[in-house]
């Protein structure tokens, strides 16, 4: 006599290799840190005084409270609030890394909301994006003017937010395809 197998039940090595052991893996990289990319300045007036600046902006235990936590301080503005914090600060772009500083998410912060960037798909795409912002960063170098300059070096991390860390890569393209809460 020939038992059917029965595919709702799994083998405990079986829940084990494809639920237990990624999830502490995944948790060994939390939490995840929130940061802001912006140009800060000590008078609005004065954009040749002005400095580009990384603001943290906290933890969070998951990258879907990261990206809701993100988008809330964006709605506020309540980017550069604190008490050491810079009267005038344009924020440019949002990151969200994980605990070895390795990227989750990236977007650019225009009119108010997070552009989110899609992670690259293939390490072919992530070599084209290294290659072209080092290109603009070159440029930049060379640029004239401190604005052309800040411009392109903007241009360049822009680019780069796509080259989210290859751990991430499916999670934070999960993440883009839910809808986003404001």
């Amino acid at each position: 006599m020939t038992f059917a197998r029965n595919e709702t039940y799994r083998s405990i090595g079986q829940i084990l290799a494809a639920d237990v052991l990624p999830a502490l893996y995944r948790a060994q990289k939390l939490p995840l840190r929130i940061s802001c990319l912006g140009v800060a300045s000590y008078d609005a007036s004065d954009a040749a005084n002005s400095f580009d600046r990384v603001i943290p902006l906290g933890e969070c235990p998951s990258p879907e409270e990261a990206i809701q936590a993100t988008a809330l301080r964006v709605a506020r503005g309540d980017i550069c609030t604190g008490p050491d914090s810079f009267p005038y600060f344009q924020p440019r772009i949002m990151l969200i890394q994980d605990r070895d500083q390795r990227l989750v998410l990236a977007g650019e912060i225009r009119a108010g909301i997070i552009l989110w960037e899609q992670p690259v798909a293939s390490d072919a795409e992530a070599r084209r994006i290294v290659t072209e912002a080092s290109h603009l960063r070159g440029m930049a170098i060379g640029a004239a003017a401190s604005t052309e300059a800040r411009a392109l070096r903007y241009r360049a991390a822009a680019l780069e937010a796509r080259l989210v860390d290859p751990f991430w890569r499916e999670t934070s393209t999960d993440l883009l395809r839910l809808p986003q809460a404001a």
